[in-house]
């Protein structure tokens, strides 16, 4: 089994592993344009990925992800949101949540996600109270007892014929209110005829 580190043991093993700017063997940045590629990674982008990516496989971790096939934690997004929020341009601001990043919000507007299943939602307890639930609900259901209830209900709805009469009654309602707004009309007009 693969051995995670803390998160302050995970920035040594990578400081160790690759410079940071403060322990980079350049007195100064190498310039962006001119560096080579691997001045560029080990001095801009490998300061900031890999400690992203060492708290990547500790929410990984937590979330089950190296126990299941399918979880519902998607750990890019979760990489695009921490390093969003480690953004030296955004020091001063808030934290942001993956939803809530403008060019991630531009995207799924054009680029929609099917909903995650619900399977991927639920607990392990939920999942198994709605399982349980179901289950016991089907036991009923086979009892010869609750067989022989439902089918005199089927009987009952066929014989009395349920929809037609519910359909005849507001048939009637309707009739009796058109004829108490006819009746009212009449009266009013009789009414202001007798005064002239």
């Amino acid at each position: 089994m693969e051995q995670f580190y803390s998160a302050p043991a995970a920035d040594t093993v990578v400081q160790q592993l690759l410079p940071i700017a403060e322990a980079a063997p350049f007195p100064e940045p190498p310039d962006q344009k001119t560096c080579s590629p691997r001045e560029y990674l080990e001095y801009y982008i490998f300061p900031v990925l890999l400690p992203g990516m060492a708290e990547l496989l500790h929410r990984a971790k937590k979330e089950k992800c190296f126990e299941r096939k399918r979880t519902k934690f998607i750990a890019c997004d979760f990489l695009t949101e921490w390093l969003y929020n480690k953004n030296p341009k955004r020091k001063d601001e808030s934290f942001t949540e993956f939803f809530s990043i403008p060019f991630v919000n531009d995207w799924l507007k054009d680029h929609p996600r099917p909903p995650i299943p619900l399977s991927l939602l639920l607990s392990e307890e939920e999942a198994s109270i709605v399982i349980q639930s179901f289950w016991r609900g089907y036991r009923v259901r086979c009892d010869s007892e609750i067989q022989e209830l439902r089918q005199w209900q089927k009987q009952l709805r066929e014989e009395k014929n349920i929809t037609k009469r519910v359909k005849e009654f507001w048939t009637k309602q309707e009739a009796k209110v058109g004829s108490k707004s006819e009746d009212s009309e009449e009266h009013i007009q009789n009414h202001s005829t007798s005064r002239f």
